[in-house]
């Protein structure tokens, strides 16, 4: 029998990258959601059955999930630290979501339930320096996340993990360190770095610009992961016996300066650097450590950030030089 799979913000980034891989897999059934137009889902699949509405709405997490063997739960208010920092109440209200996809979850006896959380639940006192050592998933705690975004995130966390063991329904939980790649935000407020920096050398360089703007001074560090290997290793946890909350991330940590390098070298175009030092920069340093997936699971990444940020350019300098509806990618008023 076919199982039935829920992909919940599959209009949105990393949601639609995942129904992708299921659309055409005859063993599923595919059910998508997301609270964008489906004029704005940045995927979408006509072999799908897709739902556009609100799931901070009980009634409507109850409807898509009527039926639904697996749920997975990548639904949330969110974009770059410019829009964290500055939405935080929106962001917190996305706990709504998760919270009542896991009481539909139970309602519907669906039988496996996948969270996605955020590298912004570690604690901030461990990530005061550049170049810090990776974040370990026992970090979380003493609790000190990113405020509204972070907390969040943490709080659902937590939802999943009594949800298992009041109800006994299966949840996986990942932490994901910083994903890029195609198909994603590009420009309007939501973009993260790699997309950001990306944008702005292939515009400095088609209008013979000599200088991008940069937030901060350059020198916080991250590490990224190419959205292919967030996938994999997204499935490798979910269809694993581990209900232990994993890193998904990079170990390749980096500055930003280090990455406007990388892009340079990519679009063979040089720039200088106005560092705005009064927008919002997140922690000073953060990046992923690996150790407990690898050893449980067996998974690490595929690409390095250089790999990565190639393919990611000519995707965004292709849909810039096509003529793409930006605004498919950047409707910063739509909950992704």
């Amino acid at each position: 029998m076919k199982k039935k799979i829920l992909v919940c913000g599959a209009g949105g980034f990393i949601g639609g990258h995942l129904a992708s891989i299921f659309k055409d897999d005859k063993n599923y059934e595919l059910v998508c959601a997301d609270i964008k137009p489906k004029e704005y889902w940045f995927q979408i699949f006509d072999n799908a059955k897709n739902f556009s509405l609100d799931l901070k709405e009980y009634e409507n997490t109850l409807k898509v999930t009527k039926d639904v063997d697996y749920i997975f739960n990548f639904a949330c208010n969110m974009g770059g630290m410019g829009f964290i920092e500055n939405n935080k109440a929106e962001c917190m209200l996305s706990v709504l979501v998760n919270t009542n996809l896991l009481r539909s979850a139970i309602e519907n006896s669906c039988k496996k339930y996948f969270f996605s959380s955020s590298a912004c639940v570690y604690n901030a006192l461990k990530q005061k320096q550049t170049f810090v050592s990776g974040l370990k998933e026992t970090d979380a705690y003493p609790a000190d996340p990113e405020d509204g975004y972070g907390w969040e995130k943490l709080f659902s966390e937590r939802m999943c993990r009594h949800f298992s063991e009041d109800f006994g329904l299966e949840t996986r939980v990942v932490r994901y360190h910083n994903i890029y790649g195609p198909q994603g935000t590009f420009d309007g407020g939501r973009e993260k770095a790699p997309a950001a920096l990306c944008r702005k050398i292939i515009l400095a360089k088609k209008n013979n610009l000599k200088q991008i703007d940069v937030w901060g001074d350059g020198e916080q560090t991250r590490s990224f992961l190419y959205i292919d290997d967030c996938i994999k290793g997204t499935l490798d946890v979910f269809n694993s016996g581990f209900s232990d909350v994993f890193n998904v991330g990079s170990e390749e940590q980096v500055s930003i300066n280090q990455m406007i390098e990388m892009i340079e070298e990519i679009a063979d175009y040089k720039v200088k650097r106005n560092y705005q030092l009064d927008k919002p920069k997140g922690v000073r340093g953060r990046s992923s450590d690996n150790s407990l997936i690898e050893k449980n699971i067996g998974w690490k990444p595929n690409h390095s950030l250089k790999e990565g940020l190639t393919k990611t350019y000519k995707w965004i300098n292709d849909q810039i030089e096509g003529g793409t509806n930006i605004d498919k990618f950047s409707k910063s008023n739509i909950v992704k």
